[in-house]
């Protein structure tokens, strides 16, 4: 029997019976669900007379199992793949696009969609009825429904090619990323990285049958501490040089091809819809709203961070130049150097912070958080299946006592795992009649791994990465919408980050961090000396960090702003999209967009400006929290009642006037980054 063919099954909260699912069940699964699904659409097109009930909301239900099975393989595919899901991979991406593009560009359907949205001032909406019905409108119309014929078979050959190359983009890099090891035989060529970090290292040596070496590969945890530790330099270069060329050498994982292939599909496709170009496309449905708009504000954040940024590097340089002779800076050399400098500055050393950092007391204090803001209770289960013996499982409750949610946590890099760390969801929250469907969301990281003689000890980049991730959790836990498409984090891309970055803000706070940063050994709570470095050294070298953002940002605008065609050489052209933000010499071979999956694979292509536009937002709502308590009651059911709970069912800007009481503004993000001072804005 296909575990994926049952709507239940014998698991705690209907949880996903990973115990039972194999590769080989996804494409019969999948099959199946596409074929009950166009049955019932069949179903809503012969109905003779549309309205919003059984048009919208029915479309809005008759998709939703093929989604589910969809997910499940996503997910897994990113966080546990192998051979054989990417094999399956293939094939399924194929099926999921033509049955996307048979409901988009089916124009009996749209007859009715059209008919209802026409007639929409007859029917008695609330907003988030309204939402949805504009929403499904304007879905139809941005995926091709007003084409004619020709275009409509235009539209399913690009979006065809499209998802294989994107596919394929993905799989070339995790390929590339766990093909690399960079085996030490010297001792003495570690000098200078922490102990903690070459007892990993000698450990993962030792697993790939290597003891008496140590091990280095492209995983966060193992190539950082080198680039900022490591006294030899020519580890550090040789470490910086395999990361920057994944996917960018000429070999079999190459996606020199594919990153031009995808841009040009994608410009096509924007033009063939009535846009200008892929930024115009996807910028209608942000809430920058235009491409002038984002190009405004990533100008104005380059005036306050370039000089600032290049004062940062000069102050680097000459440092380097006293430390060690340093002729040249180059971008092997920035995080070692500057950890140097922030100690030397700070009295601080990001090492000191690691021993009140253990994994799973960082994991307890988001939990209280949640509960102190939100009153959420998290019990750890054993009763649920997991795909992989890593992942820690729990139910999450209110204050009632009620089940809120399934929770997953995934920390640990392997090989079946891609790099980085993201929010996702396994069932989302909706209504079905009057019965609340909570959702299954889990996140996934690469953090350090323990030892047999040390356990999980997170940097505090970790540790605010892990408040970052758990911040989309929340938004996807608390979600309280009746519809699928409009629940927890499904809201416009440019308000995705706002919920995961606001949360950022309690890691820096001693009041949150007694609760939960006690030494691993003898349980001291982190003294206030090292919290006050902490934020001391928060905003060290901000300015070029921004500047690293906004270098990403309009490379993605390079390739989605603009026809892309005539980019020939990727090198050339990201040597002249990152010229107005350089700051080290460009490296030889290496390449961000080549491995870029933000843009090329995940959802931020013309839109990873979200990250610093999010950023304005939680400046400016974290300042309420400051100023009426970071664990304020009130302010946390507000932010609750308005933001995390509402997901699409209103435009977001209307959403967070309701918090704020009035439209964000740069100012508090600029204060906090002391790119301004106060009287300046």
């Amino acid at each position: 029997m296909n575990p994926l063919f049952d709507a239940q099954n014998k698991y705690p909260h209907n949880a996903t019976p990973f115990d039972q699912i194999k590769p080989e069940h996804f494409m019969p699964a999948i099959e199946k669900k596409i074929e009950e699904s166009l049955a019932l659409i069949d179903q809503i097109k012969a109905l003779p007379n549309p309205n919003f009930k059984n048009i919208i909301e029915a479309l809005e239900m008759a998709d939703k199992d093929v989604s589910h099975v969809a997910r499940i393989f996503s997910n897994l595919h990113s966080a546990e793949s192998s051979d054989e899901l990417q094999d399956v991979a293939k094939e399924l991406t194929k099926k999921m696009t033509e049955f996307e593009n048979d409901i988009s560009l089916d124009a009996d359907l749209f007859r009715h969609v059209d008919y209802v949205y026409q007639q929409r001032d007859q029917y008695d909406l609330d907003d988030e009825q309204e939402r949805l019905l504009e929403k499904t409108y304007k879905s139809f119309v941005r995926n091709g429904a007003k084409l004619s014929d020709s275009d409509k078979q235009t539209l399913r050959e690009l979006d065809k090619e499209k998802s294989e190359l994107s596919l394929k983009f993905g799989d070339n890099v995790l390929k590339e990323t766990n093909s690399y090891k960079l085996f030490v035989e010297n001792k003495e060529d570690l000098k200078g990285l922490p102990d903690g970090v070459v007892e990993a290292a000698a450990h993962a040596a030792e697993e790939e049958g290597k003891k008496g070496q140590w091990l280095f590969t492209l995983d966060h945890p193992s190539f950082l501490p080198l680039l900022m530790y490591a006294e030899k330099r020519e580890l550090r270069e040789k470490i910086y040089k395999a990361f920057s060329s994944r996917a960018a050498k000429d070999n079999e994982y190459s996606n020199h091809e594919n990153v031009k292939k995808i841009a040009n599909l994608r410009h096509q496709r924007a033009q063939l819809l009535g846009y200008n170009t892929h930024a115009d496309y996807v910028l209608q449905e942000r809430m920058a709203e235009n491409v002038e708009t984002v190009e405004k504000f990533l100008h104005e954040l380059l005036i306050h961070a370039k000089p600032a940024a290049i004062k940062e590097v000069e102050e680097l340089k000459t440092f380097a130049q006293s430390r060690d002779g340093l002729k040249e800076l180059q971008a092997w050399d920035v995080h070692f150097y500057s950890e140097k400098l922030k100690k030397q500055t700070f009295d601080f050393d990001e090492e000191e912070l690691k021993p009140y950092f253990k994994l799973e007391n960082v994991i307890d204090g988001v939990f209280q958080v949640a509960k102190k803001l939100y009153g959420l209770e998290f019990k750890e289960l054993q009763s649920i299946p997991k795909y992989h013996e890593d992942v820690k499982t729990y139910e999450v409750q209110n204050e009632k006592g009620e089940f809120v949610a399934l929770f997953y946590g995934d920390f640990f890099p392997r090989p079946g795992k891609r790099n980085g760390a993201w929010m996702t969801a396994y069932k989302e929250q909706h209504m079905v009649e009057e019965r609340d469907v909570r959702p299954h969301i889990s996140i996934v990281c690469n953090f350090t791994k323990p030892t047999p003689k040390r356990p999980s000890l997170l940097t505090f980049d970790e540790v605010t990465t892990l408040f970052h991730e758990f911040g989309h959790a929340l938004h996807g836990m608390l979600a309280k919408s009746r519809y699928e498409s409009l629940s927890g984090t499904n809201v416009l891309w440019d308000f995705v980050e706002l919920p995961s970055q606001i949360l950022e803000n309690w890691a820096y706070e001693k009041e949150c961090l007694d609760l939960f940063a006690k030494h691993y050994e003898s349980s001291e709570l982190i003294p206030e000396s090292l919290v006050e470095k902490v934020k001391n050294a928060a905003n060290f070298h901000e300015a070029r960090a921004t500047l690293r953002q906004i270098s990403f940002a309009q490379l993605d605008f390079g390739w989605h702003a603009q026809d892309p065609s005539g980019i020939d050489d990727v090198f050339v052209f990201e040597k002249k999209a990152f010229a107005p933000t350089q700051l080290t010499p460009s490296v030889e071979g290496a390449s961000m967009s080549c491995s870029f999956g933000h843009i090329f694979q995940g959802g931020y292509s013309a839109a990873y400006y979200s990250y610093k536009w999010a950023e304005v937002l939680d400046a400016d709502a974290f300042e309420v929290f400051k100023k009426n308590g970071i664990f304020d009651k009130t302010t946390a059911k507000s932010f609750h009642d308005n933001i995390l709970s509402r997901g699409d069912s209103e435009h977001p800007m209307e959403l967070f006037v309701k918090f704020k009481g009035d439209k964000p503004g740069p100012e508090a993000l600029l204060r906090r980054a002391g790119l301004v001072t106060t009287t300046e804005s």
